[in-house]
């Protein structure tokens, strides 16, 4: 294969070949979060004439707008938590059987398909499920006199912490269970042949080994939450609890014109926060990758 080479000085030479296969993941990279990412920006100090202004980041300590953040960051926050929690005790119970386990390898990839499962698909699912004529509302009514349903609580905050963890648990499943097989049996047996319990090892070594790993994936689901839209945008039609649906009222509003540029300065918000977050999760990953391989 013939390769191009650029002299960028003495004795310097650069093979342009073996990157050519990068170009079109290069290329999705630029048109689907370059340019999106540089238009939010670029719009957020915009006003609707294309002057420059600061006057759409004034609109992000309007109450409505502090008000979504709040929900966001306590909907993300439960939903990475409660993910966390279960998900490490499941990865935990996943790991603990022999890598040929037929179980095993069924949950783990059941666990790779259901933390993609999200969007309208997932929505509807649970509407069917508990929803006000939902199979399992009119059985638990018919045979128990419950009504789960209750106050309509699956089309708030409330219901979106119980439909989103649904993701969250095998995000955090195929997240973490690698960094369980990272533990190496070696250091097991060197603290028992030490005289440590079962409880010391888990205390000062498991643990500690374990803990930026955690708390590594525990920011990953953070982010996942508080970026994920369709699912909320279909349980919840009416007001906007969480940014991305006061995102979507702002750019998609037939009664509040003029507002695209503020839907702008709330996606920018968002960025940063999930920028932060990312930021903070390969900083733990690559604290963990120093002893986890």
């Amino acid at each position: 294969m013939s390769t191009t080479t650029a002299k960028g000085g003495p004795g310097r030479r650069f093979a342009v070949g073996p990157a050519l296969p990068l170009l079109p993941f290069l290329l999705f990279v630029l048109v689907f979060l370059v340019v999106p990412t540089l238009t939010v920006v670029v719009g957020a100090f915009q006003d609707e004439d294309g002057r420059p202004t600061l006057g759409n980041l004034d609109a992000l300590t309007s109450e409505a707008a502090l008000t979504a953040l709040e929900g966001s960051l306590v909907l993300s926050a439960s939903t990475a938590l409660i993910g966390a929690v279960l998900g490490a005790l499941l990865a935990y119970l996943i790991v603990s059987m022999s890598p040929q386990s037929m179980v095993r390898r069924a949950t783990l990839a059941v666990s790779g398909v259901l933390a993609q499962f999200g969007g309208v698909v997932l929505a509807f699912a649970w509407i069917a499920t508990i929803g006000p004529v939902g199979v399992l509302t009119q059985a638990m009514s018919d045979l128990f006199g419950a009504d789960i349903y209750g106050s309509g609580w699956l089309f708030g905050l409330p219901g979106l912490v119980v439909v989103y963890s649904y993701f969250q648990i095998p995000l955090m499943v195929i997240v973490f269970a690698p960094a369980f097989d990272g533990l190496r049996p070696q250091w097991r047996e060197a603290a028992v042949n030490l005289g440590a319990s079962t409880w010391d090892y888990w205390r000062h070594v498991a643990l500690p080994l374990l803990t930026p790993a955690f708390l590594g994936a525990l920011l990953l689901l953070f982010a996942n939450a508080f970026a994920a839209y369709a699912t909320a945008a279909v349980l919840v039609s009416q007001g906007q609890p969480i940014v991305p649906l006061m995102i979507r009222q702002a750019i998609t509003s037939e009664v509040l014109l003029g507002q695209a540029n503020v839907g702008f300065a709330l996606a920018l918000e968002m960025i940063v926060v999930v920028t932060i977050v990312m930021v903070g999760y390969n900083v733990l990953l690559r604290r963990t990758s120093r002893w986890l391989r």
